[in-house]
């Protein structure tokens, strides 16, 4: 199975809610760059964040890809979320390929579970890296990162 997990893109500083934050133009573009790292890849689903950004960065990878499902939303997926409760959630899913777009600190602790069994090592995300997980099975300790993308901030 393949994991990508997506940061969200560069959002504006403020807004009524942290959860309605919207993308600034920059993180429109920096988002574009990470989906360019899929293009010719397959995925099963598309599942972001119920936060305004990260729906909005979900999109344009959805649109940048033609990808022709529709973008899942999942509560689980927030910036304090469990990373162990989401993998409850993860095993749930039949999914050989999918994407997920979140926040941190949540998807630098998930990656770092996945990868080195526990929490201590957080895999360092910015706004719109994307990382590549690959594993037999979603299990703490059993996934190899493959790559990481970085988006080079001007």
């Amino acid at each position: 199975m393949r994991l990508w997990l997506l940061r969200h893109g560069e959002a504006e500083a403020h807004a009524s809610t942290d959860a309605e934050r919207e993308l600034t133009r920059h993180g429109r573009k920096d988002v574009l760059h990470a989906a360019a790292q899929l293009a010719g890849r397959h995925l099963d689903a598309i599942l972001a964040s119920p936060y305004v950004r990260a729906q909005q960065t979900a999109e344009l990878v959805r649109e940048a890809l033609g990808f022709r499902g529709a973008v899942g939303t999942a509560p689980w997926l927030t910036p304090d979320s469990d990373p162990r409760e989401a993998l409850n959630f993860l095993a749930e899913r039949s999914e050989g390929d999918l994407l997920l777009v979140t926040h941190n600190p949540f998807v630098s602790e998930l990656a770092g579970l996945l990868i080195n069994g526990h929490r201590q090592e957080p895999l360092p995300m910015s706004t719109a890296s994307l990382a590549e997980l690959e594993g037999d099975l979603l299990v703490p300790g059993l996934m190899s990162l493959r790559a990481v993308h970085h988006v080079r901030h001007h």
